[in-house]
């Protein structure tokens, strides 16, 4: 198996599903742990109630943890009761794109990062109003900063 080859088995599907990695800036995946690498490039899910954004409740604003571009507001943040930070639109039109995916036999529309590509969870039509979207976010692609701290954004790019 060749260095841009993982192997996850998960405890979804009875097989082992091998994935290709992408071609990831080496800026990029210095700074990114292996679980954040896993979610934001090989399109991993972090397990429910475990990120540490589900529960947050401050002000402030989510950026992605790989390029420091701003995702979403505290504003649209609602409890989904999902397991996994959930808003109801993004923080500012065309800061993430979508894709068709269609892995675990299942059709949803997965949520990127427009300026890196991360994978950053997917979006469902079965969120609060006045939207009716719930896009449904891992922590671990996010960075959040609170709305008093704002100047660590240039920390962030």
């Amino acid at each position: 198996m060749d260095d841009n080859t993982k192997t996850d088995t998960t405890t979804d599907t009875a097989e082992s599903l091998t994935t290709t990695a992408p071609k990831v800036p080496d800026e990029y995946k210095d700074k990114l742990t292996e679980e954040q690498y896993n979610i934001c490039f090989l399109k991993g899910t972090e397990p429910p109630f475990s990120g540490k954004y589900t529960d947050n409740h401050e002000e402030g604003v989510y950026y992605c943890v790989v390029c420091g571009q701003p995702l979403f507001s505290s504003t649209t943040k609602f409890d989904s009761q999902t397991g996994w930070p959930s808003f109801y639109e993004e923080a500012q039109k065309g800061n993430v794109k979508f894709a068709e995916d269609n892995s675990f036999f299942m059709k949803r529309i997965e949520v990127m990062c427009n300026n890196c590509g991360a994978h950053l969870g997917h979006v469902f039509d079965d969120g609060p109003q006045p939207s009716g979207k719930r896009y449904c976010i891992n922590s671990l692609a996010l960075n959040f900063i609170p709305k008093e701290k704002k100047e660590e954004i240039k920390e962030l790019k």
